[in-house]
């Protein structure tokens, strides 16, 4: 009696011909136009900007109620029904929608596609803030976990949006672990950083971890003080070997890692708006800020190579968040 059936030595020799095959990888340019039809992902900070994510302002914020004053702390807020929002003033809905539009158009004229979420979450008024619900990674998207209860359910009508695009998604963060994307940054497209925070604990950095070292990308992990949320309040790279720095927020060994890098620091000035930092790089040298740039400050930047393009954002950042919070880089070109 045979040891092997004809059949499946036939079955044998078929599958030797078509093998499986492992490379190119998965993020490579050549696997990503054939299964997915089109590279996706980002590896920097600084590249043209190509796709970007972002939701215009609309009745999500329905749930914000000007009489829920919170004495003492300038807010306004409901505890039970988890909503906040910052300071003394709420800005009417069409206000804010201007300013949204006017930002929207200058992204485009920098050269980016912008795309919608397809529908807010309801009562999730801080949709608009679209950098904490996705990190675009190399070949894709990791959708995050967000840390308080008013922003968790952003991520489903992210996570829509993307799929009907065909965007991959290589990873949800899960179990207990938080990740917000303001707090997620490329330096180099082998190294990149994240903010410990109330809004990111340490399973959730370890599973972006994980996706970034398949990709052979190191990540650093940086303890923010205090209350800080984002490390895009403090850090943000603004051209290829340039960086704009608040310094009393992060660890010294962090600015010494920047300096060991050869990456030239621009610090923040006393005079310039709380804002300038949440900024966006469009491409190398080409930066989107809010208005408020100190003399000083915007001196710095024009001594290192870097044009700024001001936008009005003071009636959106009113929420909690500034331009760079208020998109999602998709896909940008690699340096």
């Amino acid at each position: 009696m045979s040891i092997i059936t004809e059949g499946e030595y036939r079955y044998n020799q078929l599958i030797k011909q078509f093998p499986s095959q492992a490379e190119p990888a998965f993020e490579s340019a050549e696997q990503q136009e054939l299964v997915w039809g089109q590279v996706w992902g980002c590896d920097n900070d600084v590249g043209q900007i190509r796709k970007v994510l972002m939701h215009r302002p609309g009745d999500e914020l329905n749930v914000v109620d000007p009489t829920k004053r919170i004495p003492g702390i300038n807010a306004f807020g409901e505890v039970d029904k988890g909503w906040y929002w910052r300071g003394d003033v709420i800005p009417t809905l069409a206000g804010m929608q201007a300013q949204h539009d006017a930002y929207a158009a200058a992204l485009r004229e920098e050269g980016a596609e912008v795309v919608y979420v397809d529908k807010a979450a309801p009562g999730k008024m801080k949709q608009v803030y679209t950098r904490d619900s996705v990190i675009a990674v190399k070949g894709g998207a990791i959708i995050t976990r967000l840390g308080p209860p008013i922003r968790r359910g952003e991520e489903l009508p992210v996570t829509r949006t993307l799929a009907a695009m065909g965007m991959p998604i290589l990873r949800t963060i899960s179990g207990i672990g938080l990740m917000e994307g303001g707090s997620f940054a490329w330096i180099r497209p082998n190294l990149a950083v994240v903010g410990l925070s109330s809004r990111v604990d340490r399973e959730g950095a370890r599973q972006l971890a994980e996706v970034l070292a398949t990709q052979g990308v190191e990540l650093l992990m940086v303890e923010l003080t205090g209350y800080r949320l984002h490390i895009d309040g403090t850090f943000v790279m603004v051209d290829e070997n340039t960086a704009f720095v608040n310094p009393t927020i992060v660890p010294f060994w962090f600015l010494e890692k920047l300096k060991s890098l050869g990456i030239h620091v621009i610090e923040v000035h006393h005079e310039d708006n709380n804002w300038v930092v949440n900024c966006l790089a469009v491409r190398p040298g080409r930066v989107l800020m809010s208005t408020g740039l100190s003399d000083h400050t915007a001196e710095q930047f024009d001594k290192a190579g870097i044009s700024v393009r001001f936008v009005d954002y003071d009636k959106v950042a009113l929420g909690g968040g500034g331009l760079h919070c208020s998109t999602a880089p998709l896909v940008r070109d690699s340096l």
